[in-house]
């Protein structure tokens, strides 16, 4: 229901100790004002965990739960169960581990990928998507059953975002489908809520509340006030939840389409603590039915003809500077043929191949209105130009032909390394303390010690980065700027980074948020195999040179504590969407010689080959390379098809609008 907590910025300069402890308002008068909008946006984060650990970490109270509601809903081992706004997934996973096939879905992602890591400790197979509930990612008809339990419902400021979590319910629900919401007694609460109250949560953490209704007496407005014996307030946060009675939510359901509606007795929860439960302490249990006729649009996908898909790749007759030999070799040709290969063993598509780039305008406009979409593996850039990857996006939203990867303004970012570096910064994620070199810049002062890694500002694919490009001294670091600057003929900015000794590190995503990602397993680079007087980096060498010896460095799945894994996927997830990252990204980070993490680069649209770093890493994942390949395509289909059903919706809306009421009233 909510993004990760936020991290606090990071500086490249050394910071000093400073006061944690959050910033509290006192006393206020109202505390409805206090409320944001979005307050489930930012609360349900590792603090929740720990306040509410009573109800939500019970698994004793988790079995019975599912017992009840099994019954209620009378599943059966083959219905397909959504749990919408499912938290850590407990009820997910408990379903799971009863023979059940459920998925979960919710708006935080601190607590998908706390269900998510859970289900990996336990090996249960089981998929968590982050998603707003308003807009569910899931085609019609997908579903038996629905539930959204433990007080899920009710978060938003208006009735009407309720209505159409329940529309969107009705939508991905099969025809005879059952709805549960496990909701609180609104009518109960009302009355026989605590003004004030406060519990010891464990032996250094003790929460203050406060509540009240809201001017319309529709809601309970509360506050909550956490504090650390040892640090002080941690947190002061301001909610509210919509009190629906019975009869209320009855409307509502019928409203929505739902038949046969119910109320089955209440739950009054028993706490280890028993103390506080606010909304939790009593709720009901209602259930509806859906009766409608199948979705046409499930038959309408049901083509009996494969989706056509056009590949563009880099031109194989044209020179390319990236290479060792300047041009297309052997390597390429068989890497070309092995994702062939995986195409081919994909049945629901027909793919055909654009490579020549002196054809490829008049190519393309051929294929403009008769094509599905285009699978952009054109990382070498429009006519092998690495400065050009991004024209051939361009090219394809001029033509209005959809494709995969990610956008222009995208890969625009992502190519200048100081760029990302400062948008990380602004973002409070660490990165390595760096200075910029101009191309007429002769000297320089170096604000960080040595080693450092010298590199090209632009560009991927590690040009211009080699076991020269470590200096350990000022003549080493000279030499190093000469190198890329003559000898590559590179006329661009140069950036400096300090050079960082712990592990090595890369982050895999694939999907997109709001639709279905999936973080791979982060993968680690194994130096053992290299000389020890080496500098550790993965450079051109080790990508290019089979001679060289770091040709042998290994990829491995990474060992990182918990916290440092956690970190780091968060801080990728919010870069993924900052810099408007799609369908599948990777993200190159390394530890210090403390073992922080600081993020080196962001790879948007990476190297697809069958034995790059994103198909390691989809092996650690138990993915065949032709299942990594699937998932990028289904990644932009949901995508692309989200996007379509925006643009309907607005187009409705818009439609509306200008309706007579009169007409508005008939329909």
């Amino acid at each position: 229901m909510s993004p990760l907590k936020k991290t606090a910025k990071k500086s490249l300069k050394p910071k000093k100790k400073t006061d944690k402890r959050a910033t509290t308002l006192g006393p206020v008068e109202d505390l409805e004002n206090y409320v944001p909008s979005d307050w489930w946006n930012c609360i349900f984060n590792s603090l929740y965990l720990k306040t509410d650990s009573d109800v939500v970490e019970d698994i004793q109270m988790t079995r019975k739960e599912v017992d009840l509601f099994s019954n209620i809903v009378d599943l059966k081992n083959e219905d397909h169960i959504l749990d919408l706004c499912c938290g850590q997934g407990r009820h997910v996973l408990e379903l799971s581990r009863r023979g059940f096939k459920a998925e979960g879905l919710d708006r935080s992602r601190f607590l998908v990928q706390k269900a998510k890591a859970t289900a990996r400790k336990e090996n249960i197979g089981v998929r968590f998507r982050e998603g707003d509930a308003r807009k569910l990612p899931f085609s019609p008809d997908a579903f038996e059953v629905v539930m959204m339990l433990g007080n899920s419902f009710g978060y938003f400021e208006t009735v009407q975002d309720d209505l159409r979590i329940l529309k969107e319910i009705f939508r991905v629900l099969k025809p005879w489908g059952r709805l549960l919401l496990d909701v609180t007694d609104g009518e109960y609460l009302k009355k026989n809520f605590q003004n004030r109250s406060w519990e010891w949560i464990d032996k250094k953490l003790f929460v203050c509340r406060e509540r009240t209704l809201s001017a319309d007496e529709e809601r309970l407005i509360s506050r909550e006030i956490v504090t650390d014996v040892t640090k002080g307030t941690i947190a002061d946060q301001f909610y509210a939840e919509r009190l629906y009675t019975r009869d209320n939510l009855v409307k509502l359901l019928e409203k929505a389409g739902f038949s046969d509606t119910a109320i089955h007795g209440e739950i009054s929860t028993q706490s280890v603590r028993n103390q506080d439960l606010g909304m939790m302490e009593k709720r009901i249990i209602i259930t509806g039915k859906v009766k409608k006729e199948w979705s046409r649009v499930p038959r309408k996908l049901k083509k009996a003809h494969k989706k056509n898909i056009v590949v563009i790749f880099g031109d194989p007759n044209k020179p390319d500077i990236l290479k060792p030999c300047g041009i297309f070799d052997d390597d390429d040709f068989y890497t070309i043929d092995q994702l062939k290969s995986a195409l081919q063993a994909l049945p629901e598509y027909y793919f055909s191949y654009l490579s020549n780039h002196d054809t490829m305008i008049q190519d393309l406009n051929k294929k403009s209105g008769k094509i599905h979409f285009v699978f952009n593996l054109c990382d070498e850039g429009f006519n092998n130009d690495p400065r050009k990857e991004l024209h051939l996006p361009a090219l394809l939203e001029v033509l209005d032909i959809p494709y995969t990867g990610s956008s222009t303004q995208c890969l625009a970012f992502c190519y200048d390394k100081s760029l990302v570096r400062g948008i990380a910064s602004e973002m409070g994620i660490p990165v390595p303390e760096a200075f910029f070199i101009e191309p007429d810049d002769t000297t320089f002062n170096l604000p960080c010690s040595f080693p450092v890694i010298v590199k090209p500002n632009y560009g991927d694919s590690s040009f211009g980065i080699t076991q020269q490009s470590v200096a350990n001294n000022h003549e080493q670091l000279l030499n190093a700027i000469s190198m890329i600057r003559e000898k590559l003929g590179y006329d661009k900015p140069i950036l400096v980074e300090e050079f960082l000794t712990g592990k090595d590190l890369s982050v895999g995503i694939i999907g997109n948020p709001l639709t279905s990602y999936n973080v791979l397993p982060i993968a680690e680079e194994d130096y053992s195999a290299v000389p020890k007087e080496l500098p550790r980096v993965c450079g051109y060498e080790a990508k290019w040179l089979p001679d060289s010896p770091y040709y042998k460095i290994k990829t491995v799945p990474a060992k990182l504590p918990e916290e440092t894994e956690k970190f780091i996927v968060e801080c990728c997830m919010k870069l993924f969407e900052r810099l408007e990252c799609r369908d599948y990204s990777r993200f190159d980070w390394r530890l210090d010689a403390k073992g922080h993490p600081k993020l080196l680069e962001v790879n948007p649209n990476p190297g697809w080959c069958w034995d790059g770093h994103l198909a390691k890493m989809a092996k650690f994942a138990k993915m065949s390379y032709a299942q990594m390949i699937q998932a990028i395509l289904d990644a932009a289909e949901q995508r692309l098809q989200s996007t379509q059903v925006s643009d309907v919706l607005v187009c409705t809306e818009k439609t509306l609008t200008v309706q007579p009421k009169t007409a508005l009233n008939r329909s």
